[in-house]
């Protein structure tokens, strides 16, 4: 058993694209709208787990009830620059190291926390 993905809500389909892809580095998977009109984009990284980005045009977008999502990197101080450089990037918190791993958490355009998670060997 394993994880296939993880959905979120978000209000500007494009800005979460270039967000995910060209800040965080994952790549296009696949997209679909469904019958309900709503689109379904997702992103994936090096293994078969994806994020679905879901968009409704003309829904007023939140996040809820999740506290965050953590992306496994190969280097947290590196994407955590990245993506902290960005304009559509908060900042939540630094970079740390905490046992086996060092992380960061920051923000998406949606205020999605995601945390940057280098795991030590």
């Amino acid at each position: 058993m394993d994880v296939a993905h993880v959905a979120i809500w978000v209000s500007d389909l494009e800005s979460s694209k270039a967000f995910y892809e060209d800040g965080l580095g994952l790549e296009y998977a696949k997209d679909f709208v469904g019958s309900d009109g709503v689109t379904n984009y997702f992103v994936s990284g090096e293994t078969n787990t994806f994020i679905q980005l879901k968009y409704d045009d003309g829904e007023e977008v939140e996040p809820s009830g999740i506290a965050h999502i953590a992306i496994s990197v190969d280097d947290t101080d590196e994407v955590f620059e990245r993506l902290a450089s960005r304009d559509d990037c908060t900042v939540v918190q630094e970079p740390q190291d905490l046992s086996t791993v060092r992380n960061a958490f920051v923000a998406d355009p949606d205020g999605y926390v995601l945390e940057l998670e280098q795991r030590f060997e």
